[in-house]
């Protein structure tokens, strides 16, 4: 076993440290998820999700969610920047800014993963097939199945693999830790505002988070194994 994952480590390439971190969020999240999975398929988070979303609007009147007015608007916005047309452009900027730079092999690792990264959030929600949230009105449209988030899961795998690829960039340690801080806090903020329109249960979000957040790290961990090969630019 010790051997076994000495050569995984090895072949991946990096400190030991690092690639067992990696490893571990892998597992971790994985398993988090199946089992968050069974949870919700049982019925068993049912009344906690529940509670949650009520507590989010006002007792007198659940159309009206808690907060002063402007708090839906910014909600809205929020939730916009992990739609699918916001990801695009950000995805397709930040691709034009790797081929000016001329890293070639990061610019296609970039859109390997956001492209596979979509096409498992839509095959999770087409497995999983749960409806969305009937007790309060959404406060937005909302389209396809419940479980996991796709706003959330797709934020987390396109801000946070552009943030781990993007750190290779930067030399100085407060901007790589800038712009890693940068993506966890829009991941974070796009989850939050699913809750808050009403178009999806806190479990939703969070098996979104940990499903991007895997594959994120999956993207990472690739991503050093072909450095190592040459396939993709070295860190600057």
């Amino acid at each position: 076993m010790r051997h076994s994952l000495r050569w995984v480590i090895e072949w991946l390439g990096g400190h030991e440290l690092v690639v067992l971190v990696g490893l571990f969020v892998i597992t971790a999240g994985s398993w988090g998820f199946l089992k968050l999975a069974d949870e919700v398929l049982e019925g068993d988070t049912l009344r906690f999700d529940e509670r949650i979303i009520r507590d989010l609007r006002r007792p007198d009147n659940p159309a009206v969610p808690i907060g002063p007015p402007w708090m839906e608007e910014a909600g809205r916005d929020i939730t916009a920047l992990g739609s699918v047309a916001v990801l695009v452009l950000v995805s397709a900027a930040a691709a034009g800014f790797l081929w000016l730079d001329r890293r070639f092999g990061t610019l296609w690792l970039v859109l390997g993963a956001t492209a596979s990264g979509f096409a498992l959030s839509s095959a999770l929600k087409a497995f999983y097939r749960r409806p969305r949230p009937d007790v309060v009105p959404h406060l937005m449209q909302a389209y396809h199945s419940s479980f996991p988030s796709g706003h959330s899961m797709m934020s987390a795998v396109v801000y946070l693999t552009l943030g781990a690829l993007m750190t290779r960039v930067f030399l100085e340690r407060r901007l790589k830790f800038y712009v890693l801080a940068v993506a966890i806090l829009l991941t974070g903020l796009v989850g939050a505002s699913r809750i808050y329109m009403g178009v999806h249960y806190p479990t939703d979000v969070l098996a979104g988070w940990m499903a991007g957040l895997v594959w994120a790290t999956c993207c990472w961990l690739i991503s050093r194994r072909l450095q190592r090969q040459g396939v993709i630019e070295p860190e600057r």
